[in-house]
């Protein structure tokens, strides 16, 4: 199995979509549809998730060692220097809700509830809860033999979502969102990569134009729609399209969007805390107000990326080795770092 070169493309373009939608609602801009990029990452998990285990043996303590020590230490870092910035420059991180109670929380993924959504003091760290839970239902159905595995994970994460409109107000009902099925999604676009499903190159294409232009008329239906319909169903588009039309004409990976796809996720935990340091400076050294916006985005991705290379890879050589080549090109999945 070679590596998907696409799904570490739109790693990297939903990172960057969340960091411009964020700025974007710092100046009261329209990029709303920035959000989607969470969407994209949910499928791109499911899909990875299962790509990387299905049809070879594998413990699910050490498949979820692995998540823990390749998602924890590094959130842990950005929630302590968060909560230190919130007490000390609180006007700055006006979104933030900062307590003892909700900082113990957070680091272990059961933050405060807020109109019944989680809100964590990474106040996007809100995604990493579901993918916490999810890696949680994936561990479990790894004890069964490969036959069970795919129907009763799916069955799992339907029922999961089913469950939202039974419990009260609570984590019971934050956990239970409509966004749970988007991991899904992936979980059956993998299985049918795995399985060798092909579509021309037009089709693929063309899937996934249709995707992002559902994403981009999103404006135009019931804004009461339910995000996994709004954003998830355009997302499992996306990323559907991306891989079979690279599986219909490989590509040759371009190297910015592959470090930006290594990189998306301290991007994505860096960028709010990153973005408050970037526009203290941008206010400080006047830069007029038309150019701003761009000035903060491009700013806050190279810090980030920065950070990337300073803190996560440090990180990963540290608690992930490097296997022997041999063993690596023998066990390759998916992506190298999109299984990340």
């Amino acid at each position: 199995m070679t590596s998907i070169h696409s799904i570490q493309h739109l790693r990297g373009l939903a990172a960057c979509a969340v960091v411009c939608f964020h700025v974007s609602e710092q100046f009261g801009g329209p990029f709303d549809v920035g959000a989607a990029g969470v969407d994209v990452f949910f499928v791109i998990s499911g899909f990875i998730m299962w790509v990387t285990t299905a049809g070879r043996p594998t413990n699910p303590w050490r498949f979820m060692g692995r998540r823990i020590t390749r998602i924890v230490p590094l959130y842990w870092i950005v929630t302590l220097l968060t909560a230190m910035g919130i007490l000390m420059k609180p006007q700055f991180f006006y979104d933030h809700l900062f307590s003892v109670a909700n900082f113990v929380g957070s680091l272990f993924f059961l933050p405060v509830l807020q109109e019944d959504a989680l809100h964590p003091i990474v106040v996007q760290g809100w995604t990493l809860c579901y993918e916490m839970m999810f890696y949680l239902v994936f561990t479990l159905v790894l004890f069964l033999g490969e036959r069970w595995r795919f129907g009763v994970l799916v069955g799992a994460l339907a029922a999961i979502v089913a469950l939202h409109f039974v419990p009260p107000a609570g984590y019971a009902r934050a956990f239970t969102a409509p966004v749970v099925i988007e991991f899904a999604a992936g979980v059956v676009l993998g299985r049918l990569w795995l399985q060798g499903a092909r579509l021309p190159l037009g089709a693929g294409l063309a899937m996934a134009g249709t995707g992002f232009l559902l994403l981009t008329a999103g404006t135009l239906f019931d804004a009461d729609l339910p995000r996994a319909l709004l954003w998830g169903i355009p997302a499992a588009l996306i990323v559907a399209g991306a891989v079979f039309a690279e599986r219909a004409r490989p590509f040759k990976p371009a190297h910015l969007p592959t470090f930006l796809g290594d990189a998306s996720y301290s991007i994505y935990l860096w960028h709010i805390v990153v973005g408050v340091l970037a526009t203290g400076v941008v206010l400080r050294i006047g830069i007029p107000a038309a150019l701003q916006p761009v000035t903060i985005i491009v700013a806050t991705l190279a810090l980030s990326a920065m950070l990337y290379l300073i803190v996560e890879k440090p990180l990963i050589a540290l608690l992930h080795p490097q296997r022997p080549k041999a063993a690596v090109k023998a066990r390759s999945a998916a992506a190298a770092g999109a299984a990340e």
